[in-house]
């Protein structure tokens, strides 16, 4: 079973790209899968709509592979969700990247965790016709523990936004996404691409970072050097102008964009740089500015950057 595993901050194109590389032929994009029982489950989250628009637990996919297994456990879900906060925080990834990597052993609460993850990736893959699912959920923790099973093909997407862009997209409320603080999401921003950063350790074939700016400006390329990556075969869905036609997905969770269908265009947006106020910009440039630099984008902040 393949999974490209998405990680990143929040705000950083990943639903887009899951969109996108879910239009290929045998691809299933699940949007945020770690969210699944929370909100489609548990019903105890921010959103239990599947991208299809019906709730998740009465979406012809998920209610399917929801009545199967340890998903079928009405005690499950509880327990899934100890486990996440338990052990999958962003300061757990060390952890477990160690143990992927053999250097220290798994816990056994986080071996039936994972294992219940690769039994809905199956469950809902096979439900899917899929061969290569994608996982958005950007948590580097779980990715870390998902590169560690022998049964799964993980593959992890570091997608990376400028600090600044994030802290301008957080300004305001997004439907069921709320606003944050340019101190609090910089904060974040620093800590998920950090612990994101060491799974580059499990390999070049299993880690690909891209820039959610690259992607804007040339979605086709990108998509492309993903597909390449992952091992998803069939025709590059995004077509010369940068536009995609997107159907009808099935996405736990994600950011509101990811119930759009038609034809969408993939465009740049920089409106940080004129219209984000001056003390967050400033607040967020000096947190972030050794990984802003690592990523390649300036401090000083100009339009090319």
């Amino acid at each position: 079973m393949r999974v490209l595993y998405i990680t990143g901050m929040m705000r950083c194109g990943s639903t887009m790209i899951g969109n996108v590389l879910g239009e290929t032929a045998g691809t299933l994009h699940v949007g945020e899968l770690h969210y699944l029982w929370r909100n489609g489950v548990l019903r105890s989250g921010t959103n239990s709509s599947c991208g299809c628009g019906e709730p998740v637990t009465a979406c012809p996919l998920w209610s399917g592979v929801l009545g199967t297994g340890v998903a079928a456990d009405p005690h499950a879900a509880a327990a899934v969700e100890a486990v996440q906060a338990a052990r999958l925080r962003a300061r757990h990834t060390p952890a477990r990247l160690a143990e992927a990597l053999g250097a220290r052993r798994t816990p056994p609460d986080v071996e039936w965790l994972t294992g219940v993850t690769a039994d809905l990736y199956r469950a809902a893959a096979a439900a899917a016709g899929a061969e290569v699912l994608v996982d958005g959920s950007k948590y580097p923790a779980e990715a870390a523990a998902l590169l560690g099973r022998d049964d799964l093909d993980v593959r992890v997407l570091h997608v990376v936004r400028d600090a600044r862009a994030t802290a301008f997209s957080y300004r305001k409320d997004k439907s069921y996404v709320t606003r944050m603080s340019a101190g609090r999401s910089t904060g974040y921003w620093t800590a998920v691409n950090a612990a994101s950063d060491l799974l580059a350790l499990a390999g070049r074939d299993r880690y690909l970072r891209v820039r959610h700016e690259d992607f804007s400006a040339s979605p086709r390329e990108v998509i492309g050097r993903v597909m390449d990556f992952a091992g998803i075969a069939g025709p590059n869905p995004v077509a010369g102008d940068g536009t995609v036609e997107l159907g009808v997905n099935h996405t736990v969770t994600g950011n509101p964009d990811r119930f759009r269908s038609g034809r969408v265009p993939i465009r740049s947006d920089g409106r940080w740089r004129t219209d984000l106020d001056w003390k967050p910009k400033a607040l967020t440039t000096a947190a972030a500015a050794p990984q802003l630099l690592r990523y390649g984008y300036r401090v000083r902040a100009g339009k090319g950057s």
